[in-house]
């Protein structure tokens, strides 16, 4: 669970630990790993979560989010960003 604290208003600083982040995931999902363990992905690893599985996959869970939920009011705008 790499977490690395640091101030989003300072631009660059939030670039060079995103950067660091993407890198972490790269590795961790080349070796066979995942973005999240026990919890769900996340508001913040949302943007990585296409690496880990595939645009099919994500735009299935949200055909299936509409199909359950049509009016969008469990979790509105969570993750599949419906």
């Amino acid at each position: 669970h790499p977490t690395i604290l640091c101030d989003k208003r300072n631009k660059e600083e939030f670039a060079r630990v995103e950067a660091a982040v993407n890198d972490i995931f790269e590795v961790a999902l080349g070796m066979g790993g995942t973005l999240s363990g026990e919890h769900g992905i996340g508001t913040a690893k949302a943007k990585w979560m296409e690496k880990e599985t595939s645009k099919g996959t994500i735009l299935f869970s949200q055909r299936m989010r509409r199909a359950i939920d049509p009016k969008g009011l469990f979790n509105a705008c969570k993750i599949t960003g419906i």
